[in-house]
This record gives C-alpha cells, structure tokens and sequence, in this order.
C-alpha cells in the first residue's frame, strides 16, 4: 500500500516539475532559460528513477501485474 504512494508521489513531483518548467518558458528574466532546464532535467531524472524503481519492484515481487481475462467470444 505504502508503494502506491510513493509512484504516486513522483508521479506528482513530475508534474509540478514539468509545470515549473513550463513558468520558466513563459517568464521573461535573464536567468529564466538555466531555471527551465534544470526543471526538465529534474523531471528526466524523476521519470528515470520512476521506471526504475518499477523494474525493480516487479522482480523484487513488490508488484505484479494483474491478469484480468477479457469475455470475447
């Protein structure tokens, strides 16, 4: 249960990354450019981590998939 949260948790860091970023893009300061990439580059290494971080918790048997049978005939 405590997993659930902590994907959800980066889930929710990426997205304020990625909209720090997109502030950075819109504001018209100096320094506003090295701000916005160092917000992306926040948000890469978060995505990374995350994906990781599931790779290693399927095989770790953290997590597994569910096996839902789909009723087509």
């Amino acid at each position: 249960m405590v997993f659930k949260y902590v994907i959800l948790a980066m889930l929710v860091l990426i997205l304020i990354s990625l909209g720090k970023a997109l502030y950075h893009l819109s504001s018209r300061r100096e320094d506003d450019g090295k701000k916005m990439v160092a917000a992306l580059a926040w948000r890469i290494a978060l995505s990374v981590a995350l994906f990781v971080l599931l790779i290693v918790a399927y095989y770790s048997g953290w997590i597994s998939p569910t096996h839902i049978a789909s009723h087509s005939q």
